[in-house]
């Protein structure tokens, strides 16, 4: 099995679309059973173990199955890689390269094709994006619960997605946030007082919003200062009201029109200490 020194993190195409590409195999590593592909650039999104929000692309190498895409890290001057929740410092560490590792059944070398699967991309994207502007929406429709002066977001709301979130999951065509209404919330400004009952009418407001905003196919850019896997990339939407920023490492769509419609459902937990937040598309 190959193995290298490593001088360099793997260079991404994702975040400006990218789903095909040809690299040079620089390393294969054990996975299990399996076999970990690292190559010198790749479009592959790779599941990142400190914020485990988007799944891994998927797609083949090779013409190989791509059976996993995760991201590995290996301290320069050595050849051990560490993978996922395994990886023992901090992502983007000094003196560490970050890789992008494609698990597959058979070890390959040379030079070798990459094509990721482009429907369940779309739909990952679809939403990822959709999940960051139900979070503005959310922002908006929660605003006037806030008794004390907050930290805003970049539409100048304060940022309930931001104080409150403790997970993020996106699935093809949507997503699933959960937020703490717990004693820190409080104690930073936020009422939940009466929240169950305003419910409706919050994710009322939200759907408002978020159908202007699918209505004004607003262009969504991702902005990345560097093709390193660690580079801290920042989502971008030109929405109606003023330009969104959030910072994110995932993949997403162009326009807002190309969602075709965004719904939230809200739910909270029956001891009223969590929110939960649904979004779908199309």
């Amino acid at each position: 099995m190959q193995t290298t020194q490593f001088t360099a993190s793997t260079r991404v195409t994702y975040p400006a679309g990218g789903t095909r590409g040809r690299s040079e195999v620089a390393a294969v590593v054990p996975v299990g059973d399996r076999y970990g592909v690292v190559v010198a650039e790749t479009p592959f999104h790779p599941l990142d173990h400190t914020w485990p929000d988007q799944p891994a692309d998927t797609g083949t190498i090779a013409g190989r199955p791509v059976g996993d895409c995760v991201t590995g890290a290996v301290e320069h001057g050595t050849d051990t890689v560490h993978l996922g929740g395994d990886i023992p410092v901090r992502r983007g560490t000094p003196g560490w390269h970050w890789l992008v590792v494609h698990v597959t059944d058979a070890p390959l070398e040379g030079e070798v094709e990459l094509e990721v699967d482009p429907g369940v991309r779309r739909s990952l994207s679809a939403g990822h994006t959709a999940c960051h502007l139900s979070a503005l929406a959310l922002n908006a429709a929660l605003s006037g619960r806030w008794r004390k002066e907050a930290p805003a977001d970049a539409l100048g709301n304060p940022d309930f997605d931001q104080a409150a979130i403790t997970a993020s999951r996106i699935v093809p065509g949507g997503s699933r946030d959960v937020y703490r209404l717990g004693k820190s919330l409080r104690r930073k400004g936020f009422t939940a007082d009466g929240l169950a009952e305003e419910l409706p009418e919050i994710a009322a407001r939200a759907g408002e919003l978020l159908k202007e905003w699918v209505a004004a196919d607003a262009p969504v850019w991702i902005d990345s200062p560097g093709p390193e896997l660690t580079a801290r990339r920042t989502w971008h939407c030109g929405l109606p009201g003023g330009e969104a920023s959030i910072p994110c490492g995932g993949t997403h769509l162009a326009r807002t029109s190309e969602l075709g419609a965004v719904a939230v459902a809200l739910e909270l937990s029956a001891d009223g200490s969590e929110l939960t937040m649904r979004t779908t598309t199309g």
